[in-house]
């Protein structure tokens, strides 16, 4: 029989910082579920570390998706390759005149309903036949790595889904490799995220953006 000295104690500390972490989690899980939550909100669903997710600042999610509006034009189609907090930011302006769909390898997005497409940059041109080749007038993507095959693949699924324009956000380390697969050139504007990330991250360009 086993003593109760045996069985290992957590300090006081230990425990209290676990209280508290366990009390914030289900204080953020009742935000989410009290009647004000909206579901599109940046933050609505947790960055995943281990899929390698960064979510932008609230002021950088809407500088891009009023960018992408504007970039659209009336009635215009925008994709958001892995870049969820744009697309929260886009649902946000609910009953504007654009459309928006999101591709994402991350699952939890499927409570967007139709308007999320998985999408594993291993298998750039594996999408759903629904989705037309040159159909959007935007697309906004954030590779999920920094490295040349990632950003190659994902500029296979850019290249299909576009009319033309292209916004994309990556290292700065990118630079010649998204102007090789991409043509898109560094724009003035810097993105922040929420979190501070040690790359030092840039957006790029293909066409005469406000973000110059």
């Amino acid at each position: 029989k086993m003593d109760d000295d045996d069985i290992p104690q957590l300090s006081s500390h230990t425990l209290a910082a676990l209280q508290e972490f366990y009390l914030e989690q289900q204080q953020r899980e009742g935000m989410k579920t009290s009647q004000g939550f909206n579901q599109y909100s940046i933050g609505a669903i947790e960055e995943d570390w281990q899929l390698s997710q960064f979510w932008y600042s609230d002021e950088t999610a809407s500088c891009l998706a009023n960018e992408a509006v504007v970039a659209a034009g009336k009635g215009g189609r925008i994709a958001c390759v892995s870049a969820p907090s744009v697309y929260q930011k886009l649902k946000e302006q609910d009953g504007k005149d654009f459309s928006v769909c999101i591709l994402e390898y991350d699952r939890r997005f499927s409570v967007y309903g139709e308007e999320f497409i998985f999408y594993d940059y291993n298998h750039p041109l594996n999408l759903p036949e629904n989705l037309l080749p040159h159909s959007f007038d935007i697309v906004i993507a954030d590779p999920p790595y920094l490295s040349e095959e990632c950003l190659q693949k994902t500029a296979e699924t850019i290249k299909y889904l576009t009319k033309g324009k292209i916004l994309l956000c990556t290292g700065a380390i990118m630079e010649e490799q998204a102007a090789k697969h991409l043509g898109v050139k560094i724009c003035r504007f810097i993105p922040k995220h929420s979190r501070n990330l040690a790359n030092e991250f840039r957006c790029y360009v293909n066409y005469a953006s406000g973000l110059d």
